[in-house]
């Protein structure tokens, strides 16, 4: 992890059982039907002011930026991104001073009260950002009920947690040692597990119903070195976050298996995905990088889509096309135009399985200026709320226990979801006019687009129409 990508180990639950013992195996009847949206540094007034227009836009969920108290220093402004701050300022709420509700950037605990009661209004579920693994740069900043409540600065941290990981394939590096530089809590020490688990509860009584763990392979599971230095005898603390165990009296308040959790486990190699498969859902890292590679090369010739490259069963998988890591650290995708990234997603969510996120790019952003309006707190542009992305969403919705199959052009230009014999989503991702010949299970008959009223028809098991350049198209049998 590079100093400025702050973790972003996503682990999800999709819309099954969090607490199902085999997320490894394929359950080929198993379908995804929610969608999250990702609302990048929007403050809980933004969050709440918005909540009936994401409800309209089809999502399902929505993930907050974190919400615990972080580092502030004084003259960070309100821009996302500050010229004379490498990092930029959204990434001080990655670094933790303390579990308890409430920053500078998100708001208040009243406020994010107001929040959930909005969400709760329009039926959407909120999960918190949470990063347990570590606490920001600067330990002077860490606050004083924090260290007494984990018995002290020698406490929380590992033996090494100040000493910055050289090599992110040695497992004992990369779950002891201070990843992207960030100090590495003890996160096995029962007094910091008891006062974490005290802030997720918090939250649970506000109605948070799920959570996303940034940096989660950067936590211990049971095969990993044990810090012995640092008291340790066991890797303990999935077993504590999901409720398996209670920690001094202390237990996670809900059953485990009514949230939605998912948390960032970058796909790397010595990385034990099936142990961690056993607590959580995990990030398809490597499908989105494929397709985006797709995206830019405006044909997936040569590049397996279908599979999502993850040894989880794609059911528990959190998927995207671009994420706040890949907009907002190294720019990786925030060269993708907002069409790109809209054909990507029509694609990623017409799909059966992985339970996609959208990310919300900062308002008025353009390919030379990624921050756009540049203001932390405000909420994203309006491209979450793009008639093609609403269409995709509610056709997801409705194609619940259809299977997919997923056919594409000789040239790799035209991808087609089919969900067994009830819709087709067709997406052209080449900047060209276009068109579609390939196999689908809808039965003969004209077909019309349900955002531009676009005629295609379907004979002899072949799907046939003229595609606009970069569009989408979304059919459903009436």
């Amino acid at each position: 992890m590079k100093k400025l990508i702050l973790g972003t180990l996503g682990l999800s639950l999709a819309c099954v059982p969090a607490i199902a013992k085999d997320r490894v195996t394929v359950n080929p009847n198993a379908v995804n039907t929610e969608t999250i949206l990702h609302a990048w540094s929007w403050n809980f007034p933004e969050m709440a002011r918005s909540m009936k227009e994401i409800a309209d836009a089809g999502f399902t969920m929505i993930q907050t930026s974190p919400v615990q108290k972080c580092y502030s220093p004084e003259g960070s402004g309100k821009k996302i991104f500050d010229e004379n701050v490498t990092e930029g300022n959204w990434y001080y709420y990655y670094q933790p001073t303390d579990w308890k509700i409430g920053n500078d950037i998100l708001g208040t605990r009243d406020q994010m009260k107001q929040m959930m009661d909005s969400a709760a209004k329009y039926n959407i579920k909120v999960i918190v950002d949470v990063l347990p693994n570590h606490t920001a740069f600067d330990i002077d900043a860490v606050s004083d009920d924090f260290y007494k409540a984990v018995g002290g600065c020698d406490k929380m941290y590992h033996s090494n947690g100040l000493k910055p990981v050289r090599d992110y394939n040695n497992r004992l590096e990369c779950t002891l040692w201070g990843s992207g530089g960030l100090p590495d809590v003890n996160t096995e020490n029962p007094d910091f597990q008891k006062y974490y688990m005290q802030f997720v509860n918090d939250l649970l009584s506000l109605g948070v119903r799920g959570f996303r763990y940034d940096t989660a392979k950067h936590i211990g599971v049971h095969s990993d070195p044990v810090d012995a230095a640092s008291g340790v005898k066991e890797n303990d603390f999935w077993d504590v976050a999901t409720g398996r165990k209670a920690v001094k009296g202390v237990k996670l308040a809900v059953p485990y298996d009514s949230l939605f959790v998912y948390g960032e486990v970058l796909q790397d190699k010595n990385v034990p995905e099936a142990e961690y498969a056993e607590y959580f859902g995990q990030t398809a890292s490597s499908y989105g990088w494929m397709l985006r590679e797709a995206l830019e090369k405006h044909s997936a010739k040569g590049i397996d889509l279908k599979s999502f490259h993850h040894s989880a069963a794609p059911e528990h998988l959190t998927t995207w096309v671009e994420s706040h890591d890949t907009y907002a650290n190294a720019h990786e995708s925030a060269h993708l135009t907002d069409d790109q990234i809209r054909v990507g997603w029509v694609f990623l969510t017409a799909r059966q399985n992985g339970t996609p996120l959208f990310f919300s790019r900062p308002a008025g952003s353009t390919r030379s200026n990624y921050y756009g309006n540049n203001v932390l707190g405000a909420r994203g542009n309006d491209e979450f709320k793009h008639p093609e992305v609403v269409a995709v969403n509610k056709f997801r919705t409705a194609m619940n226990g259809q299977k997919e199959d997923v056919q594409m052009s000789e040239d790799g230009e035209v991808l087609l979801v089919n969900r067994g014999k009830k819709g087709a989503a067709i997406v052209n991702i080449s900047k060209s006019a276009n068109f579609v010949d390939l196999p689908t299970g809808l039965p003969n008959g004209t077909y019309k687009d349900v955002v531009y009223g676009k005629e295609f028809k379907v004979k002899n098991g072949k799907l046939k129409g003229a595609l606009a350049p970069e569009r989408s198209y979304i059919l459903v049998k009436k």
